[in-house]
């Protein structure tokens, strides 16, 4: 199974509840805090091929998911 990566910061509502709704669903992921780890929306941007304005920023895999609302309606329909 693909891992999911959450690109967020300290502080983020949004991070947490997107990291509290993988662990009650025992979904693997990792974490990553954009500032401690020296990533910018500019590298985010083009990581995802698009402007990056809020955190969290998911992945399933090489998959762009989106933010937390994506991810809910990403795991709705699976």
């Amino acid at each position: 199974m693909a891992q999911y990566t959450i690109f967020g910061r300290q502080g983020c509502g949004f991070c947490v509840q997107a990291q509290a709704i993988l662990d009650q669903r025992q979904l693997p992921y990792r974490y990553v805090d954009i500032h401690k780890a020296g990533i910018s929306r500019e590298d985010l941007a083009t990581t995802i091929g698009r402007e990056v304005k809020t955190v969290p920023q998911i992945f399933h895999g090489q998959t762009y998911i989106g933010g937390f609302t994506d991810l809910r309606e990403h795991l709705s329909a699976a």
